[in-house]
Parts: C-alpha cells; structure tokens; sequence
C-alpha cells in the first residue's frame, strides 16, 4: 500500500532551519510549479475548477439575494482562503518531487484528512481574517456611502468610481484589504504547506511562516504581490482564470518551501 502522510514519521520533535529567498528560488520554483502542472494536468486543473467555482457560486448567491456591497467584498476577498484550499496541490507536489506513484483517491484522502489534523485550526485562522475583511467593508461602506439604495451591483459599482465618497470607499477598502492580506499571507504562505508536511503545531506553523518572510522581506512580499495581483486578475472574467492559475500558484507555494525550510529531527 503507498504510504501516504499520515504515515511518515511525525512523532518526534522537528527543528526547523530557514533558508534566506532569493528571486531565483521563486524563479525555480515558479518553473517546478508549471512542470508540476503538466505532468498531472486533469487532476491539478480539478482543484482549479472547484476553486473556481467556489467563487463564482459565492458571488452569485450574495447577487441574487440583493447584497451587492458584499458579493464585492467577496469578490476581491475570497482568494484568502486560497491557502487551505490547495491542501491536494501540495501533496500532488510532494510526491511528485520524491517521485511517488498516485491516484487521485490518494490526493483527496490526505485533503479529507487535514480536518482531523492543524490544517482545521488553521483554517479558522483563514476564515476570521476572511470575516474581518467582509467586516471592514460593510463598516467603510456605511461610513463613506450611507448604505444608499442600490438597484443593482452596476449601479453600486459607477457610484465607487464616479463619485467623490465612492472614491474615498475604495481608498479606504484598498488599505485595510491590503494590511489584512498581508498578515495573513505572512502567516500562511509557509505554514500550509508545513503542516502538511511535518508535525507541528499551526502557533509553531505561523511563526516559521512570519520568520521566513522577515528573514526575506524583499523576496516574499513581492511574491505575495505578484499572487495577489495574478488572483485578481484570474478572477476578473467570471473566474475562468482562476482555473488555470490557481494550481499553478499552489505547486509553486509548495516548490517555494522546499527551497527555504529544512527539517531535522
């Protein structure tokens, strides 16, 4: 039977030692994303799908019942929860790397399992950030516009970009939003794929993830920008592009680790 994740050695006590990034770390590793796509497209690209229409089916929802400032909100802040998301990509890229055969039932076994496992604190961790956002801008809504009578998403939208206080919304919404996602990529960017890979804490997870992004400022945050920037865009037309770019973004989160964190026992 392949041995699967929860079957490696956990048990004893790991020490962790972080490489400094440089930007081609993220180049490598970029490239053993893509690699890590090709050689399983249909199953990477499965992940993609399901992401994607996550998504689609959030922001139509909130539509049709009329809550048009959140399906924004939603909008630009449902990546957030992208991290927990890519649980399969990571295990994809791991066995990949160290050449072990799979099936997709092997892949969906170890994602189910992670309820069970850290990846469930950590994910309340993801989803309270998400409501914050979600908080933050129904606060800077009523605030800047009042909470007016809006007929429609198109009719919220010109009034953002049209008019002084919508202007003032998307300032203010554009800081907060930026803040918040830095903190949580700060926490998650190495921590996800760390507790899938060893047997740590999620506390012990977020700080290495805050260590390696300090001990690299430069290298990670313009990483960060640069999947925040690709997700957004992705996301623009009706979410098809989310289908393509996010396993492409998950291998390369995993790849990316590799090249920075090295365990001992």
């Amino acid at each position: 039977m392949q041995t699967d994740m929860t079957n490696r050695d956990r048990s004893r006590p790991v020490r962790l030692e972080i490489a400094v990034a440089s930007f081609d770390d993220v180049k490598q590793a970029l490239r053993a994303g893509v690699r890590d796509l090709m050689l399983r497209p249909g199953l990477s690209l499965f992940f993609g799908l399901v992401y994607a229409a996550f998504g689609g089916l959030l922001i139509a929802g909130l539509v049709v019942f009329d809550q048009f400032w959140i399906a924004i909100a939603a909008g630009i802040g449902f990546p957030l929860v992208a991290p927990f998301l890519a649980a399969g990509l990571y295990e994809m890229s791991r066995r990949l790397g160290r050449g072990e055969p799979f099936t997709a039932a092997d892949i969906f076994l170890v994602v189910f399992r992670q309820q069970r496992r850290e990846f469930g604190w950590m994910s309340f961790v993801v989803l309270f950030v998400f409501w914050i956002w979600a908080y933050q801008v129904r606060l800077v809504l009523a605030i800047t516009l009042q909470y007016q009578g809006y007929q429609s998403i198109e009719h919220l939208i010109a009034t953002m970009f049209t008019t002084v206080d919508g202007a003032v919304f998307l300032a203010i919404g554009t800081l907060v939003g930026a803040v918040l996602s830095t903190i949580l990529y700060c926490i998650t960017v190495i921590a996800m794929p760390l507790l899938l890979d060893r047997d740590v804490d999620f506390v012990t997870a977020m700080i290495a993830s805050v260590q390696t992004v300090l001990k690299s400022p430069v290298v990670m945050l313009t990483w960060g920008a640069i999947v925040g920037a690709l997700t957004i865009l992705a996301a623009a037309p009706c979410f098809i592009g989310i289908i393509f770019i996010f396993p492409v973004l998950g291998h390369t989160t995993w790849r990316l680790y590799e090249r920075v964190i090295s365990a001992s026992t």
